[in-house]
């Protein structure tokens, strides 16, 4: 992971550490980061791979902490997550076309749309003027963009943007940004949603008619009553709307010239100058409030005003609700709750709200009084009223701090705000907070021919006139934000803060200060640090258990007990502090972000020994797999060739055997003719039978090579069978695994002896080192000690024997759990390696006192049983050596060193029924340290303990001494000479 993920965890933690995490994750790409459940989204003004289909798939189902930070577009996300069918199908893409109808509406690049849509306020604003850098509604460019000129004819509209005041030209085209494609989309995801065709021609007709609206300009006429009228200059846009909107050009206009004010039953027309008609006639435009967060400009005004108050509230409920959850999961789980101390801006928001003294009602209450209201008298009235306020600032008040603050103009007010002071101007605020729409308008709009817009100006309805006067924007802003906070008071929000890291809305720039700016009004270190007040981290304990169960052998692979018991298995067996975590009732709390790092870190090293461990075991396999190929193979290849040698060498002999033969019959075919035509007939039965003679010689020498030959192939192959027998009864007859098992199969034959032997000695090497795999570490240890026991004492100490089946616990009293001994663990500063009852021979009288005997690599220490109190501590360097006795009694001596400090005390002797535990220990310790000799063992029926300037022979007799704890003293003058100990 780049950085941290969650800011929770982050260390040390500070506002540059928070900076500096941030823009290292930005850097990367890495636009989201928690703190806790809430997430931190810095815009990349770029588009990213980060929302596609498989982003979807790799969130499904997976636990918090598994991934990096994320979000989800929530409709994407409910769409990809259900079920199939065809209607759930249309549902889907129902759902998912909504949001580009709903993005229409918005002025930015982008816009969250939540499943259910409850509007607090509209923006009206926007429509008449676009703050510097910014454009109107994203549908104003779309429709001019994207329309076919077919549409734009009957819409009476032209494609150039320069033809609509109401338009920003110095922002119309957004880099990256394609309207004409975003209008088709729109087109056609209103179709999928569900509006008709006529329904959208009438939508797109009233968003002609406000493009329109903006063209109309009025100009002055004087009537002969000295008083101003007003008159459209160009009638020719104010035709075309009409046109568009079903009313008569007459009717629209008086409505834009008029007012009508009733009274009782009396009704009086007033014609309107320049000013007020232009200043009425953008009052009911539709938008959406896109509220970036806290907003300070270089003018402020009405609009920054509330909008930072509805800032205020969000920010007070955020703490709140953060603070809220925090406490009832910890009360949840059991967990002891911390106070925390936190800034409350409640005393702001009073400021602004409060029914009777509050900014907004005394800007109701100078719109409401009669006489002459200007912006002047409303902020007289702020002078008087708040001026001793802390967060109110003014030059008018009587606060002499401000009389002299020239960067406080006379008509501005400031408010120090959670997130710093605003400058506010107080031109405009009566105006805009009155957002009155005069009856005219909207009973001329009420008798349009448009459908829509008679659904748009119900209060036009003649039979339904209302003479009392509408509300006041501020008064039904209140009234909104009122309404949403009990809606977040009922819910359990997740919060998305959302952060600029530039002004230039450019890639890949981080500007540090802007950055801490925004992360210190939305209170982003408070958030943390409410966060870590308690416990950094908590997670339920199936995960926690998943997660972290292979650092622990009783927990690897599986275990099969309750998830917490296997947590607590597992921290103990890590030796986790106990102050450094807490158990609830269903997830497990860690107090310090070091502890979940040192988890984390070996988790990773653990990961990675068994990736090592499994590319071992595939490794092993396969190169086992290839090489009983490579043998199988082998044998084959053997097997021909054995066979085709046989045959060539046999075609051999015989062809021998054949040319040999043909010789000799020709030899003797020649020697007859020869010896025919000399010798006549006689001479020619001589020579047959010499023939013949020769013959049978020559067959003789023939068989006589052939069963030479034979015969070793019979022998080489009756080897074969003999040892193949041997070994498939071999295979059948084989012992059990246990090392101790001394059995082993007969030889079938005399000459296998030696194999035989070597076979054995072998297989019982293989067995033991099998079984020795099997150790863990512990046990190993335990082997090793009980090893070192049997090397020291096996045929030497009688008391041995007894001792093998005990195993070596090293703990008897329970040293670090017993609350009695607690004092006494924290002395001993190494880790205690032995800790038993132990009987101390007293010099005096030979009697026995109980004392508690402790072992750590570097000392031993002796205690008091019952109070604690440590009666000796030891260096083993100061100790020389260790007598015993050859029987079994549990009598030991230990000899310190002379001129050694510990010798003043005297030697010690002292008798346990686990002496051959304790002397091994001890033995071990000096074999294993480096920096100091081996302790000498010394077994034999006496030896001597020496007690300062004391000397005590100690032997062994036969029976039993008369007193009652077996040992009998030898004292002259009051000095002990001799202890007898019985023999058994």
């Amino acid at each position: 992971m780049i950085g941290v993920g969650d800011m929770v965890l982050i260390e040390p933690l500070s506002e540059d550490t928070f900076i500096e995490n941030l823009k290292k994750r930005f850097d990367h790409n890495e636009i989201y980061t928690y703190i806790g459940s809430v997430v931190i989204s810095m815009n990349p003004y770029k588009s990213l791979p980060i929302y596609t289909a498989e982003k979807v798939e790799e969130y499904r189902n997976r636990n918090f902490y598994e991934l990096s930070p994320h979000i989800k577009f929530v409709m994407s996300y409910v769409a990809a997550v259900c079920g199939k069918g065809q209607e759930v199908n249309k549902v889907k893409e129902q759902l998912l076309q909504s949001n580009p109808v709903l993005e229409g509406e918005s002025s930015t690049s982008s816009v969250f749309v939540p499943i259910t849509l409850s509007i607090y306020l509209l923006e009206k604003s926007r429509v008449v003027k676009q703050p510097r850098g910014e454009r109107n509604f994203h549908i104003f460019y779309q429709l001019l963009s994207g329309a076919s000129d077919d549409t734009l004819k009957k819409l009476k509209l032209d494609r150039d943007f320069s033809k609509y005041n109401y338009l920003s030209l110095d922002s119309a085209t957004v880099n990256g940004l394609d309207d004409a494609a975003s209008f088709r989309t729109v087109r056609n995801a209103m179709q999928i949603v569900g509006f008709m065709e006529d329904e959208v021609q009438s939508i797109l007709e009233l968003v002609a008619a406000v493009l329109k609206l903006g063209n109309i300009e009025f100009k002055p006429e004087s009537r002969c009553n000295g008083f101003d009228e007003s008159r459209i200059k160009d009638k020719n846009d104010l035709k075309e709307m009409c046109e568009l909107l079903g009313i008569e050009q007459s009717v629209l206009e008086r409505a834009f010239s008029f007012r009508t004010v009733e009274a009782k039953m009396e009704k009086v027309s007033t014609s309107l100058n320049v000013a007020q008609a232009q200043t009425k006639t953008h009052k009911k435009v539709m938008g959406v409030l896109d509220i970036y967060g806290f907003e300070i400009f270089e003018d402020n005004s009405f609009e920054q005003f509330i909008i930072n108050y509805c800032n205020e509230k969000l920010q007070q409920i955020f703490i709140e609700l953060t603070l809220r959850e925090e406490q009832e999961e910890y009360i949840r789980e059991g967990i002891e709750w911390t106070n925390i101390e936190y800034f409350n801006n409640a005393i702001i928001c009073d400021l602004i709200e409060n029914n009777k003294n509050g900014i907004l009602a005394m800007l109701d209450e100078e719109c409401l009084r009669p006489g002459t209201v200007t912006d002047e008298t409303f902020l007289d009235k702020l002078n008087t009223v708040c001026a001793e306020h802390q967060h109110f600032e003014s030059r008018q008040s009587k606060n002499s701090k401000f009389l002299t603050d020239h960067s406080l103009p006379h008509n501005c007010f400031r408010i120090q705000h959670y997130a710093g002071k605003v400058l506010y101007r107080v031109e405009g605020f009566v105006d805009k907070n009155n957002d009155l729409l005069y009856r005219d308008l909207s009973q001329a709009m009420y008798k349009a021919n448009h459908s829509l817009i008679k659904i748009l100006f119900p209060e036009g309805n003649p039979a339904k006139v209302n003479l009392k006067r509408p509300p006041t924007a501020g008064f039904q802003f209140r009234a909104s934000v009122g309404t949403l906070m009990k809606n977040l008071l009922t819910k359990n929000p997740n919060y998305i803060r959302c952060i600029k890291p530039n002004d230039k809305k450019a890639a890949h720039i981080f500007t540090d200060s802007l950055v801490c700016h925004q992360a210190r009004y939305l209170g982003l270190m408070e958030n943390v640090r409410v966060r870590r007040a308690g416990y950094a981290f908590r997670q339920p304990y199936e995960p926690c258990l998943e997660r972290y169960k292979m650092l622990c052998k009783q927990t690897w692979p599986h275990w099969k007990g309750p998830a917490r018991e296997g947590v607590e298995v597992l921290l103990k067996n890590l030796q986790v502090r106990a102050e450094d975590f807490a158990y609830g009732r269903s997830k497990i709390f860690i107090r310090n972000p070091r502890t979940l790092f040192f988890l984390e870190e070996k988790r990773r090293q653990c990961l990675e020994d068994l990736a090592t461990l499994i590319q071992k075991i595939y490794r092993g396999w396969k190169c086992r797999t290839h090489f009983l190929l490579l043998k199988k193979s082998q044998v084959v290849v053997a097997a021909w060739y054995r066979r085709f040698a046989q045959q060539k060498k046999y075609q051999n002999i015989r062809s021998s055997a054949l040319v040999l033969q043909s010789f000799i019959r020709g030899w003797k075919a020649r020697k007859l003719l020869r010896e025919l035509k000399h010798k006549k007939r006689c001479e020619e039965a001589v020579t047959t039978i010499s023939a013949y003679w020769h013959g049978t010689q020559v067959r003789r020498e023939y068989r006589k090579f052939f069963r030479a030959n034979a015969g070793k192939k019979i022998y080489d192959f009756t080897i074969q069978r003999i040892m193949q027998k041997y070994f498939m009864g071999l295979k059948k007859t084989m012992p059990s695994m246990s090392p101790v098992d001394k059995s082993w199969p007969a030889r079938p034959y005399g000459f296998l002896d030696g194999m035989h032997q070597e076979l054995r000695r072998i297989f019982h090497l293989w067995r033991c080192k099998k079984y020795r795999s099997q150790f863990t570490e512990e046990k190993k240890a335990t082997y090793e000690e009980k090893l070192a026991a049997s090397e020291l004492f096996k045929d030497k100490k009688a008391l041995y024997p007894s001792s093998v089946g005990q195993p070596f616990k090293g703990d008897y009293v329970e040293i670090t759990k017993n609350p009695k001994y607690q004092k006494l663990n924290s002395l001993v500063e190494d880790k205690v390696l032995l800790a038993d009852v132990v009987s101390k021979i007293n010099r005096a009288n030979g009697k026995g006192a109980p004392r508690i005997f402790l072992l750590t690599k570097k000392s031993f220490v002796l205690a008091d049983q019952k109070t604690g109190q440590v009666k000796a501590s030891v260096p083993l360097l100061d100790l020389s050596s260790v007598s015993v006795s050859t029987q079994s009694d549990g009598f030991f001596a230990l000899k310190l060193k002379e001129g050694s400090t510990s010798a003043a005390k005297g030697d010690f002797l002292l008798s346990s029924d686990r002496l051959i535990e304790i002397i091994t220990k001890l033995h071990r310790i000096g074999a294993a340290s480096a920096d100091r000799n081996q302790i000498n063992i010394d077994i034999s029926d006496e030896f001597l303990v020496q007690f300062k300037q004391d000397k005590v022979c100690v032997k062994f007799i036969q029976g039993t001494p008369k007193n009652g704890n077996g040992v009998a003293c030898k004292r002259k003058n009051n000095r002990l000479l001799e202890v007898s100990v019985p023999s058994p």
